[in-house]
């Protein structure tokens, strides 16, 4: 199955300020999680084989870390014309099908994805209390197919140390997936068709 390796950002890059709506009509912006001392900010699809193996996993991730500080936020940036299984509606449904405690938001014209420098589905983005980019790798190493359980042992080890005020382990492996669906005519100058 074709995948898409994560763009490299640097650490420490501040995190990007959004206003971006949920399947409710409710309109998020970064400013939302202040409160929290670590923000994770995951670009998802409802459709991409590797969100799918990891997404009820994640959903009970999110809910075992809200107590201990974590916030999530998660965004969808593909395009839902060409790609109707991605639109605002279904972004409803998978927040009631799987059980997501966290806002997931629709980013229609692509502009926060590319801010961030978002490639593929799943890419996460941990940022620490002062909106530093602390991680920015990979759940764990499940694959689709690859038989490994889903743990997000990758993604605990980043948080638990961002929580302690700590640095996350600068050896990160970068998150694979599908790659974000451009809208025709809209493709960052990273995006390679071969992806």
């Amino acid at each position: 199955m074709p995948k898409t390796e994560a763009n490299p950002i640097t650490l420490g890059t501040a995190a990007i300020d959004f206003i971006l709506p949920d399947a409710d009509g409710n309109l998020f912006t970064l400013a939302d999680f202040d409160d929290s001392p670590a923000l994770l900010v995951v670009f998802l699809s409802n459709r991409c084989p590797f969100v799918v193996l990891i997404r009820e996993t994640l959903a009970q991730f999110a809910r075992d870390h809200a107590g201990l500080g974590l916030a999530v936020v998660a965004i969808n940036s593909n395009d839902a014309v060409a790609h109707p299984e991605e639109t605002l509606e279904r972004i409803g449904a998978e927040v009631r099908n799987y059980g997501y405690d966290f806002p997931y938001l629709k980013d229609a014209s692509q502009r926060v994805a590319k801010a961030y420098g978002a490639a593929c589905t799943p890419d996460f983005f941990l940022y620490d209390r002062d909106r530093k980019l602390a991680y920015h790798g990979q759940f764990d190493d499940a694959r689709p197919g690859n038989g490994k359980d889903v743990t997000g042992a990758d993604l605990r080890a980043a948080i638990a140390a961002v929580l302690k005020g700590e640095a996350a382990d600068a050896r990160q492996v970068p998150s694979i997936g599908c790659n974000i669906k451009w809208t025709a005519g809209n493709e960052p100058s990273w995006f390679s068709t071969a992806a």
